[in-house]
Protein backbone atom coordinates (compact mmCIF):
# COMPACT_ATOMS: atom_id res chain seq x y z
CA UNK A 1 0.00 0.00 0.00
CA UNK A 2 2.80 2.52 0.92
CA UNK A 3 4.58 1.72 -2.55
CA UNK A 4 1.28 3.12 -4.34
CA UNK A 5 0.80 5.92 -2.14
CA UNK A 6 4.17 6.88 -2.85
CA UNK A 7 3.13 6.41 -6.60
CA UNK A 8 0.64 8.54 -6.70
CA UNK A 9 2.91 11.34 -4.83
CA UNK A 10 5.06 10.94 -7.57
CA UNK A 11 2.90 11.14 -10.52
CA UNK A 12 0.10 13.92 -8.28
CA UNK A 13 3.45 15.91 -8.57
CA UNK A 14 4.53 15.62 -12.34
CA UNK A 15 1.06 16.84 -12.87
CA UNK A 16 1.04 19.61 -10.84
CA UNK A 17 4.51 20.75 -11.96
CA UNK A 18 2.55 20.91 -15.20
CA UNK A 19 0.36 23.81 -13.73
CA UNK A 20 3.50 25.40 -11.99
CA UNK A 21 5.56 25.50 -15.28
CA UNK A 22 2.69 27.29 -16.95
CA UNK A 23 1.88 29.92 -14.16
CA UNK A 24 6.19 30.55 -13.29
CA UNK A 25 6.23 30.83 -17.73
CA UNK A 26 3.32 33.38 -18.04
CA UNK A 27 3.89 35.27 -14.53
CA UNK A 28 7.73 34.98 -13.71
CA UNK A 29 9.21 34.52 -17.15
CA UNK A 30 7.14 36.97 -19.16
CA UNK A 31 6.95 39.00 -15.72
CA UNK A 32 9.10 40.24 -13.42
CA UNK A 33 12.16 38.18 -14.80
CA UNK A 34 11.97 38.99 -18.34
CA UNK A 35 15.26 40.01 -18.03
CA UNK A 36 15.96 36.49 -17.90
CA UNK A 37 14.41 35.00 -19.90
CA UNK A 38 14.23 37.49 -23.00
CA UNK A 39 16.76 36.24 -24.92
CA UNK A 40 14.99 32.40 -25.20
CA UNK A 41 12.47 34.77 -27.23
CA UNK A 42 15.34 36.37 -29.63
CA UNK A 43 17.89 34.87 -32.06
CA UNK A 44 21.12 33.89 -31.27
CA UNK A 45 23.98 31.37 -31.87
CA UNK A 46 25.31 30.59 -28.19
CA UNK A 47 24.51 27.31 -26.67
CA UNK A 48 23.29 28.55 -23.35
CA UNK A 49 20.56 31.41 -22.45
CA UNK A 50 20.18 33.51 -19.71
CA UNK A 51 16.98 31.92 -20.00
CA UNK A 52 18.73 28.38 -18.53
CA UNK A 53 19.18 29.79 -15.37
CA UNK A 54 15.27 28.88 -14.64
CA UNK A 55 16.68 25.52 -14.00
CA UNK A 56 17.40 26.11 -10.61
CA UNK A 57 14.05 27.34 -9.58
CA UNK A 58 12.77 23.68 -10.42
CA UNK A 59 16.07 21.76 -9.17
CA UNK A 60 16.53 23.46 -6.06
CA UNK A 61 13.15 22.66 -4.53
CA UNK A 62 13.48 19.29 -5.96
CA UNK A 63 17.20 18.62 -4.38
CA UNK A 64 15.79 19.59 -0.76
CA UNK A 65 13.08 17.61 -0.97
CA UNK A 66 14.76 14.94 -2.09
CA UNK A 67 17.20 15.57 0.49
CA UNK A 68 14.51 16.04 3.75
CA UNK A 69 12.79 13.40 2.42
CA UNK A 70 15.38 10.91 2.62
CA UNK A 71 16.53 12.73 5.93
CA UNK A 72 13.76 11.87 7.61
CA UNK A 73 12.72 8.08 7.11
CA UNK A 74 11.94 8.62 3.25
CA UNK A 75 8.50 10.82 3.79
CA UNK A 76 6.27 11.96 1.58
CA UNK A 77 8.83 15.15 0.82
CA UNK A 78 11.40 12.20 -1.33
CA UNK A 79 8.62 11.47 -3.47
CA UNK A 80 7.85 15.15 -4.28
CA UNK A 81 11.05 15.70 -4.94
CA UNK A 82 11.42 12.64 -7.86
CA UNK A 83 8.12 14.39 -9.30
CA UNK A 84 9.71 17.54 -9.82
CA UNK A 85 12.83 15.99 -11.27
CA UNK A 86 10.86 13.59 -13.57
CA UNK A 87 9.20 16.28 -14.68
CA UNK A 88 12.40 18.48 -14.98
CA UNK A 89 13.72 15.46 -17.32
CA UNK A 90 10.62 15.77 -19.27
CA UNK A 91 11.10 19.64 -19.70
CA UNK A 92 14.40 19.02 -20.82
CA UNK A 93 13.75 16.26 -23.00
CA UNK A 94 10.47 17.79 -24.69
CA UNK A 95 11.43 21.64 -24.94
CA UNK A 96 15.42 21.89 -25.14
CA UNK A 97 15.37 18.57 -27.27
CA UNK A 98 12.57 17.57 -29.22
CA UNK A 99 11.22 21.73 -29.57
CA UNK A 100 14.32 23.44 -29.54
CA UNK A 101 16.84 20.88 -30.89
CA UNK A 102 19.37 21.55 -28.22
CA UNK A 103 20.46 17.89 -28.79
CA UNK A 104 19.56 16.95 -31.96
CA UNK A 105 17.27 14.07 -31.33
CA UNK A 106 14.05 13.06 -32.07
CA UNK A 107 14.01 15.43 -35.23
CA UNK A 108 10.86 14.73 -36.26
CA UNK A 109 7.14 13.03 -35.55
CA UNK A 110 4.19 12.02 -37.30
CA UNK A 111 2.83 11.61 -33.59
CA UNK A 112 0.10 14.20 -33.90
CA UNK A 113 0.37 14.96 -29.96
CA UNK A 114 4.30 16.29 -30.26
CA UNK A 115 3.57 17.93 -33.11
CA UNK A 116 0.88 20.04 -31.11
CA UNK A 117 3.26 20.52 -28.72
CA UNK A 118 5.96 21.70 -31.12
CA UNK A 119 3.06 23.95 -32.97
CA UNK A 120 2.01 25.81 -29.84
CA UNK A 121 5.49 26.37 -28.89
CA UNK A 122 5.89 28.06 -32.23
CA UNK A 123 2.97 30.22 -31.90
CA UNK A 124 4.13 31.24 -28.43
CA UNK A 125 7.93 32.30 -30.02
CA UNK A 126 5.92 34.32 -32.42
CA UNK A 127 6.13 37.40 -30.44
CA UNK A 128 9.66 38.47 -29.20
CA UNK A 129 8.17 40.49 -26.58
CA UNK A 130 6.93 39.86 -22.95
CA UNK A 131 3.49 40.51 -24.34
CA UNK A 132 0.84 39.11 -26.59
CA UNK A 133 2.07 35.39 -25.96
CA UNK A 134 -0.37 31.89 -25.92
CA UNK A 135 0.37 28.96 -25.01
CA UNK A 136 2.62 28.62 -21.83
CA UNK A 137 2.54 25.04 -20.53
CA UNK A 138 4.69 22.22 -22.16
CA UNK A 139 2.65 19.10 -21.83
CA UNK A 140 -1.13 20.43 -22.04
CA UNK A 141 -1.78 21.53 -25.44
CA UNK A 142 -4.84 24.20 -26.26
CA UNK A 143 -7.35 22.00 -28.77
CA UNK A 144 -6.72 23.76 -31.60
CA UNK A 145 -2.92 22.54 -31.94
CA UNK A 146 -4.41 19.08 -32.06
CA UNK A 147 -7.02 19.60 -34.42
CA UNK A 148 -4.87 21.42 -36.82
CA UNK A 149 -2.12 18.81 -36.74
CA UNK A 150 -5.20 16.02 -37.13
CA UNK A 151 -5.87 17.88 -40.20
CA UNK A 152 -2.10 17.83 -41.56
CA UNK A 153 -1.41 14.31 -40.72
Amino acid sequence: MEILINSLIVLATFFFMEFMAWATHKYVMHGFLWTLHKDHHEPHDHVFERNDSFFLIFAIPSWLCIMFGMMNGNDFRLYIGIGIAIYGLAYFLVHDVFIHQRIKWFRRSDNTYLRAIRKAHKVHHKTTGKQHCESFGMLVVARKFFKEQKRVA
